[in-house]
């Protein structure tokens, strides 16, 4: 659940919006100054102007798109104007950029009819290698996006239109293929005549869907020849020879195509509709039926609806940026409604696959298979770019609207390399939290950040929290801070009927280290005591603490009832560090200051275990200043030691050591030098020879670095415990709360 306050903390933030421009060449010294601007620009300019195509090559026009709107349809708000429409064009920006790394220009112009539009997005040809339209009101944005497309050389696309549309005739494929029937011979009923139905009306008969076989209904009921109210759009599949109602166009059809609203579709409905009937239900936010009521409505219907919760999810996000991708880099001269087949051809033939491991995980090892309940890849399958950008790019080809051809092999294979997965790590994680009930008990609970992060935590499903505190002190800082604290748990310690069974299990755990019954007692009256006696008497799954405290203190409490667990030599910790294209494990950053050898290498173990259970498959190294022995000093010699030791322990996990960071992360540098290296891809876990090098090296990314910090994260532990930094932000606290969840399910696995 997104809150207004929180929608609108995150949008304004520290730096206001989601968006920002960065140079992609060095411009530091004063010869690079000139290189970009005078006179070193004034080269390829004179180049472009001799031959216009070449501003593909000098400029990032070939990957740049505009998007594009009035601001006269929002999804859900209707007619807020341009401005009012940045937010949501800023979204689709970081869609593009995340999802198919492509950079966007969002223009939200004030165009009073579509004559001024379709001349302002004219001029941006030069400038843009695509054109993606959306939220503009019907019938004028379809007029405003048929005259682009005849008289713009760059692809428009019309993502209201048809970026839903893709991703539905992807799943009526695969519930058609389920159903054993073919799309020439169904009846099909479309619900909806805005702009998403008339988008799906469309690409049905591009399909091969005859129009004897569509019906378009919408709120007055079918759309016939007899009404006055049709655009000219609609009237292009207006029928007279068909029932006037929906329930009555429903008895006998094969599919149904919901792009209307909540709860128009009955389970009545689905009862009179042939066998196997189909059902895509795809209004937002609420579809027409939801999924459980058209399950229960009948055993044999195949359903698909716009809800995420749901096993097969029809969102538009499936399709835009990958047909863009496709289409950019061949440099089509439009996006074609074959290519937008393709693409749907694409995504239904990936679902047939047998899905990967990385994605199974990434659902809590749940199996899918090609059926009822899998009629679409999952949105983290990282092959969805590769598959269906190398269909657009294809069928662009094939159709002789590419200005550039490529090897599709290639291609295909390469796309995932160019926009990475790191990004989407954090995202499994959370998936993966969400399938365990696990008890988190949070120590400050009087603090703010505290408060915040446990309501997230609560609205991500991430986990139970319980807050430790006074309850008159939490419930009235949340009224100040504007939090419900519905499915968060408070606790008060001191009025806890377990407090003083409590006291006595630490004063047996403690009685021979100067603990007395007393200061038993009296130590139990500090909340992050009582917290990790509840985990350690398993009461609570796991224990996040610190936010409001000394990292070292919290420390000893969580250890004195903690500790390792058994056969670990001691507690270490590690930093999950996401960038955009890759993801790094970094250890010891936190806790070890001088560990031994034997340290080194249990703590590159248990870092890979972690690894593993986060859905990352380990590369290890052992970090030094030195190469492979080219420096025979003590410090070198003890990381020498420390990777033999974890090879003796571990000879199937891919470590290799002493190396230095610069060749653990160069594939190139290891292959010129280094060519014995037991690491042909590169390192993903970094393990540090000290705290001194690792806090310093953690802290420099933190600061300087394109990334985003999970940690610290504790490993070694009996139990799952997590000491969070002092000042630790709200978003930190939830990130380690999910990845200790995922650590903590794993290891309760492992443990049966």
């Amino acid at each position: 659940m997104i809150r207004d306050q929180d929608s609108l903390r995150y949008h304004a933030g520290d730096r206001p919006g989601k968006l920002e421009v960065k140079a992609t060449k060095p411009c530091m010294s004063p010869r690079e100054l000139r290189l970009a601007y005078l006179p070193g620009a004034t080269v390829p300019c004179a180049e472009i102007a001799r031959d216009p195509d070449l501003s593909y090559r000098y400029t990032s026009r070939g990957n740049l798109v505009a998007v594009v709107t009035d601001g006269s349809a929002l999804p859900g708000l209707g007619r807020v104007g341009p401005a009012a429409a940045k937010p949501l064009q800023e979204g689709i920006a970081v869609l593009f950029k995340s999802l198919a790394d492509i950079d966007v220009f969002d223009l939200e112009l004030a165009a009073p009819h579509a004559d001024a539009l379709v001349a302002a997005v004219r001029m941006l040809e030069p400038t843009f290698g695509g054109i993606n339209l959306r939220d503009i009101a019907a019938p004028a944005g379809l007029e405003i996006y048929d005259r682009l497309v005849e008289n713009m050389g760059i692809p428009v696309f019309h993502e209201t239109l048809y970026g839903t549309a893709v991703v539905a005739m992807a799943a009526l494929q695969n519930a058609l293929e389920l159903a054993d029937k073919e799309l020439p011979t169904a009846r099909v009923v479309v619900c909806g005549a805005g702009t998403v139905g008339l988008g799906c009306a469309r690409l049905l008969r591009a399909l091969g869907l005859p129009p004897e076989n569509l019906l378009l209904y919408d709120v007055a009921g079918l759309v016939h020849p007899d009404r006055d109210d049709l655009s000219t759009y609609q009237r292009a599949f207006a029928r007279s020879d068909a029932p006037r109602t929906l329930a009555a166009g429903l008895e006998g059809a094969d599919v149904f195509v919901g792009a209307s609203t909540g709860g128009v579709l009955e389970a009545a409905h689905i009862r009179k509709m042939a066998r196997f009937p189909v059902v895509l239900a795809m209004a937002v936010p609420t579809p027409e039926i939801t999924w459980e009521a058209a399950r229960a409505a009948r055993r044999d219907v195949l359903v698909a609806t716009s809800a995420g919760q749901d096993p097969n999810t029809i969102v538009d996000l499936l399709s835009f940026p990958y047909i863009f991708r496709g289409a950019l880099d061949v440099q089509a001269a439009r996006i074609s409604v074959g290519m937008m087949l393709a693409a749907a051809r694409a995504l239904a033939g990936l679902a047939r696959e047998e899905v990967t491991e990385e994605v199974c995980r990434a659902y809590g090892n749940a199996r899918f298979t090609f059926g009822p309940e899998y009629l679409l890849p999952k949105p983290i399958d990282p092959r969805i770019l590769g598959r269906e950008s190398r269909a657009v790019a294809q069928q662009a080809i094939a159709e002789g609207l590419a200005r550039r051809t490529l090897d599709v092999d290639a291609y295909e294979g390469d796309l995932p390399v160019r926009v990475g997965t790191g990004r989407e790590v954090l995202r499994r994680i959370v998936l993966e939290a969400r399938r365990h009930a696990c008890r988190l008990v949070l120590p400050e609970g009087t603090d703010e950040s505290t408060m915040r992060a446990s309501r997230i935590i609560v609205d991500e499903g991430i986990a139970n929290p319980i807050l430790l505190g006074n309850e008159e002190e939490m419930r009235a800082g949340a009224a100040r801070l504007g939090l419900e604290l519905e499915g968060v748990t408070i606790m008060d310690p001191l009025r806890s009927p377990r407090l003083e069974a409590y006291a006595d299990e630490y004063f047996r755990l403690r009685s021979r280290r100067g603990v007395t019954p007393d200061l038993a007692r009296a130590r139990l009256r500090d909340p992050a005591y009582f917290a990790a006696l509840m985990v350690h008497l398993g009461e609570a799954d796991m224990m996040l603490s610190g936010a409001a405290g000394q990292y070292a203190e919290a420390m000893r409490r969580v250890l004195e009832v903690i500790g390792p667990a058994p056969g670990v030599r001691k507690v270490a910790s590690l930093h999950l560090v996401l960038r955009p294209k890759a993801t790094y494990v970094l250890a010891d950053c936190a806790l070890q200051i001088s560990p031994t050898p034997e340290d080194l290498a249990e703590i590159a173990l248990l870092s890979a275990g972690l690894a593993r259970s986060l859905g990352l498959e380990p590369r290890v190294a052992m970090l030094s200043f030195s190469n492979y022995g080219n420096v025979d000093h003590p410090s070198a010699r003890h990381v020498r030691e420390a990777t033999r030791i974890a090879r003796e322990r571990a000879p199937d996990l891919v470590l290799d050591g002493e190396i230095q960071i610069g060749a653990a992360l160069d594939e190139e540098t290891r292959r010129r030098y280094f060519p014995f290296s037991e690491l042909r891809q590169n390192a993903n876990v970094l393990v540090f020879p000290d705290l001194q090098a690792g806090n310093s090296a953690m802290q420099i990314i933190e600061r300087l670095g394109d990334a985003v910090l999970v940690g610290p994260v504790l490993i070694g532990t009996r139990r799952p415990v997590h000491v969070a930094q002092y000042g630790s932000s709200v978003e930190e606290l939830v990130r380690i709360a999910a990845v200790g969840v995922v650590q903590a399910a794993q290891e309760k696995k492992l443990a049966t």
